[in-house]
């Protein structure tokens, strides 16, 4: 008895209130396709031209394999501590904290990278905004708005979801108003940019873009991260995975085929630093553009509040499993009496959040270096593992044609990790970074974790 009052309480619980369509809303929201569109798509068609469109089936191929392998493993462990709970329980506790450990400057830097970016999409409309001071007011607001009762934020991340899916009808509708070249010729004839020409796309450019686009369809596994909210969630959490991959691919894919297929110069398009901007600007007016911009500024804030949300729920987990010792694992496991959010630790994340803020922009990218690559990685192995051993014989989701899925996934990691080693500038340092990341993480388990005892991953009842 004496025993049991040593024990620390058991850290609150947080609350099923979410359905399929409130995870799919802030999955989808996560995935943030607009700002991929506006954001990540322009850099695909200056180094593969109209080779960008192959370069999306593919990464999208991908993507649908390593969604099978999410929605096994998060219907066999629905939790808010996301893929280093499948890891542990698969692989054990020291692969589990390897992938904890590159999860942290995967989640952190996400919110104030996005934010810093804000004002250079706001410039056409609103020219000579302050940087910094525009990300730390994006970073706060979002924060505290993440504090609230996570149906309402469902509802609210929605509403945002509504407004950039519309800025991209907007730039679809725009450049199929006018086809210029149809849409067999963009597949069998695809070009890219070189000095003033477009010459044939070459397989190196396609494939860089391929390795580009992986990243700029990633979203759809977040979902996991909001599992211990969710009714059912062994039952439906594939579908809001699976469901959020397919819209993504959608909202991503068709705006770039209608740009293509309607721009009146391929040239001047693939090598604009904002191609659909130019469409809007070409095709509509001056209003056009400017709310298809303060459209693309709604997705990144959208991103921003569903990515706190998420991190919040993630360090939620790493705290209830001990990973940081007291007081910080108590701090980061309060739940709101009236929200029934973790509130510390979402004020914790947006704290950081608006520190990071001050620093420079390429940092935060090489701070958070390659971490999906890893991520991946880990998953595809685990579920490997896990069928094999019987771990993940419990899950309600088995994903079909196994083992395509996973082996899929780790042929593509592969080549992302030797074309992004090609890469001196920006690729080589990400990859060094996501290594020493590895290294720090294991190396606190070893010295720190397994001296206070045996670190294991806790999986609340579904009840």
């Amino acid at each position: 008895m004496l025993d049991d009052q040593l024990l620390p309480a058991r850290p609150a619980p947080l609350v099923r209130s979410l359905g399929v369509m409130g995870v799919l809303f802030l999955t989808l929201s996560v995935a943030t396709p607009a700002s991929s569109v506006f954001v990540i798509i322009p850099g695909m068609l200056q180094v593969a031209g109209t080779g960008t469109i192959w370069a999306l089936i593919l990464a999208g191929i991908v993507c649908v394999a390593t969604a099978f392998v999410y929605a096994e493993l998060s219907s066999a462990w629905p939790v808010a501590g996301g893929e280093y709970v499948a890891v542990a329980k698969t692989l054990g506790p020291l692969s589990g904290f390897v992938m904890l450990g590159v999860n942290v400057f995967n989640n952190l830097f996400f919110p104030p990278a996005a934010a810093l970016g804000i004002s250079a999409v706001l410039s056409t409309v609103y020219p000579g905004l302050p940087t910094v001071p525009v990300a730390i007011a994006v970073v706060a607001a979002s924060t505290l708005i993440a504090l609230l009762q996570i149906r309402v934020n469902a509802w609210i991340t929605g509403l945002f979801l509504a407004g950039e899916v519309l800025a991209l009808l907007v730039v679809t509708a725009l450049g199929w108003s006018d086809v210029v070249r149809p849409f067999a010729v963009l597949l069998t004839a695809p070009v890219m940019p070189d000095g003033g020409a477009m010459v044939p796309a070459s397989a190196a450019g396609i494939g860089l873009a391929t390795s580009i686009a992986i990243f700029a369809l990633n979203g759809y596994g977040a979902a996991v991260y909001f599992g211990e909210e969710m009714k059912e969630p062994s039952r439906l959490i594939a579908r809001a995975i699976l469901a959020s991959l397919v819209l993504t691919l959608l909202f991503e894919i068709v705006p770039t085929i209608a740009v293509l297929m309607g721009a009146p110069d391929l040239h001047a398009l693939t090598t604009a630093s904002d191609p659909f901007g130019l469409i809007a600007r070409l095709r509509g007016n001056g209003w056009v553009a400017d709310t298809t911009a303060i459209g693309v500024v709604i997705a990144i804030v959208n991103a921003i509040i569903a990515c706190i949300l998420a991190c919040s729920r993630f360090f939620y987990g790493t705290a209830r499993d001990g990973s940081w010792g007291r007081p910080i694992d108590l701090w980061m496991t309060r739940i709101h009496p009236r929200f029934g959010s973790p509130w510390v630790g979402t004020l914790i994340v947006g704290g950081v959040g608006v520190a990071c803020c001050f620093l420079p922009l390429t940092l935060l990218l090489v701070l958070s270096g390659t971490g999906l690559v890893a991520i991946y990685a880990g998953i595809a192995i685990a579920a490997m593992v896990g069928r094999r051993t019987g771990a993940t014989a419990h899950a309600r989701y088995r994903m079909p044609l196994y083992p395509i899925a996973p082996v899929v996934t780790l042929i593509a990691l592969a080549y992302v990790v030797w074309t992004s080693w090609q890469d001196a500038s920006e690729g080589r340092p990400g990859l060094l970074m996501t290594g020493a990341q590895i290294v720090a993480s294991a190396a606190y388990y070893w010295f720190v974790l397994r001296r206070r005892g045996d670190w294991s991953v806790h999986v609340p009842d579904e009840g």
